[in-house]
């Protein structure tokens, strides 16, 4: 493969190639191979940085891990943030009580945050300013409205430079994980318009991953303008999380009889917000998990198609983020309206299956979690990502969670899968000019090169690995994706030709 500036100008055998570009500068991969880099489809950068560089509770297994855990990590005068518990992979699924949380803390600010990021345990000094707010309990996670004023307090302690760091943080995680482009999905109950300015102005500097912004929230277009954004779509709440069962279902959970979670939105305002964006030439988009939820976004796109027509609504390409819970029929309207499915593989690997978390809330429901290949068999564009931190910047654990579903007959090829994680991303933020996200003569630069274990591909004219989408190309369309196997290392990242991230140039 040839490079010259931002785009690919050549791709074929070695010899050939060097013929043909005789001054070009010669990178030996040494058995590496080069793919498409990869696309984030649903992110929080500044959520990840802060995670990354604080107290990672994904590993804590009972509520005294926990409690000890914040003990360990509390510093005076500062607010603890941490993030990962997972109470359906503890031993006991006993929540600490706010008062043992309050005595772990010392009296500090403290907010843990679910895995699924939808409750968070909090201290006193945190939980009380939410007290009769919806979702708020004496004891117990908050959850709801209470959970987005405690998290908007949050967000005000943290201190611009803070936010700088866990911003930085997170773009060189991506850019070392082989990822070019990444979709932060903002919004006032997320992360606040100024963490966005801050991040998208971070990204524009050289050797940045690309940042596609989009905001959460109705009647916001000034605020896009203001911007620059695709579209007022990701986290814009139709319902909330199966963990923290705020999920929309029709019938109640298996694990708690007494509720069906939350829905705050009804297809009549769903519609109105898919209306607003397709004339004013935005993308709309939500966040739905439940069956619930997604009957009520269904039934918004009817109604925004009596107000626009099909070709209109189609033309603008709007997206829904985790889309968990869908069947074939919704599957194949949403298909006719040209919707994206932004999708994370690795929900299923963590909790799929008939003895985990899903399973626990859902019962046999949960049988019929993320179907890939559903929605794939309809014409859905699949655009994968990882939710981070609600799962890790870790692209190929994604494509190998999509390959090996936990639900017989869910799954995707190893190819179809990758394509999703990569040109899938692409052509969910607008970018469908057959070219992105492949690396063919006239595409944009973007790619990775990797390092596989076990990775051999029958190439008589050089020891250079080649890697192709094309199953007419004759070499493997991954590396070993086999459960337990070693994934890839990344060893250089590129944006439009430009290296974001390298180790195989020596420092000079």
């Amino acid at each position: 493969m040839a490079v010259t500036g931002d785009t690919v100008v050549w791709v074929g055998q070695d010899g050939p190639g060097r013929a043909l570009h005789p001054e070009a500068e010669v990178v030996d991969l040494d058995g590496a191979f080069v793919a498409p880099a990869f696309v984030d489809a649903h992110v929080h950068a500044t959520a990840t940085g802060l995670h990354l560089s604080g107290l990672d509770l994904t590993g804590v297994r009972d509520a005294g891990g926990l409690l000890a855990a914040v003990r360990s990590a509390v510093r005076p005068g500062e607010v603890l943030i941490a993030h990962g518990w997972d109470e359906t992979t503890w031993t006991s699924p006993r929540l600490p009580s706010r008062a043992e949380l309050n005595e772990a803390a010392g009296g500090a600010a403290v907010y843990l945050s679910r895995v699924d990021v939808h409750s968070a345990l909090a201290s006193s000094a945190l939980a009380d300013a939410a007290s009769g707010a919806e979702g708020w309990s004496q004891d117990g996670p908050l959850t709801r409205e209470a959970h987005h004023h405690i998290r908007a307090a949050v967000r005000a302690g943290i201190s611009a430079e803070q936010r700088r760091r866990a911003q930085d943080a997170f773009l060189t995680r991506a850019a070392e994980r082989g990822i070019v482009s990444v979709h932060e999905c903002a919004g006032p109950d997320i992360s606040g318009e100024d963490d966005l300015a801050a991040l998208l102005a971070l990204a524009a500097e050289p050797g940045r991953p690309e940042v596609v912004a989009y905001w959460g929230e109705r009647d916001a277009l000034t605020l896009a303008e203001r911007h620059g954004l695709r579209g007022l779509a990701g986290d814009f709440f139709v319902d909330g999380a199966l963990g923290s069962r705020t999920a929309a279902l029709h019938e109640p959970y298996t694990d708690q009889p007494g509720t069906t979670g939350s829905r705050y939105l009804d297809a009549e305002a769903i519609a109105e917000h898919l209306v607003t964006c397709t004339e004013a030439g935005l993308q709309a988009g939500f966040h739905v998990i439940g069956d619930a939820g997604v009957t009520e976004v269904v039934r918004g796109f009817q109604l925004a198609e009596k107000a626009v027509g099909q070709r209109a609504l189609a033309a603008r390409g709007h997206r829904l983020e985790h889309l968990e819970m869908v069947d074939a029929d919704q599957a194949a309207l949403l298909a006719g309206w040209g919707v994206a499915a932004s999708m994370q593989p690795q929900f299923d690997a963590l909790w799929g299956g008939t003895d985990g978390m899903y399973a626990a809330r859902l019962g046999v429901r949960a049988a019929g979690l993320n179907p890939f290949s559903t929605l794939a068999a309809k014409g859905v564009v699949l655009a994968f990502g990882s939710d981070s931190p609600v799962t890790t910047l870790e692209p190929w654990a994604a494509v190998r969670a999509a390959v090996h579903h936990r639900t017989a007959g869910f799954g995707l090829s190893a190819r179809a899968a990758f394509n999703a994680h990569t040109r899938g991303g692409h052509r969910a933020a607008g970018v469908n000019d057959g070219l992105t996200g492949s690396l063919v003569p006239g595409a944009p630069a973007h790619y990775a090169i990797w390092e596989a274990a076990d990775l051999v591909i029958a190439t008589p004219d050089s020891r250079v690995q080649r890697w192709s989408t094309d199953p007419r190309s004759r070499v493997p369309a991954l590396p070993p994706l086999d459960p337990g196997a070693p994934l890839p290392t990344c060893l250089r990242t590129a944006r439009a030709g430009r290296v974001l991230y390298d180790v195989l140039t020596p420092a000079a």
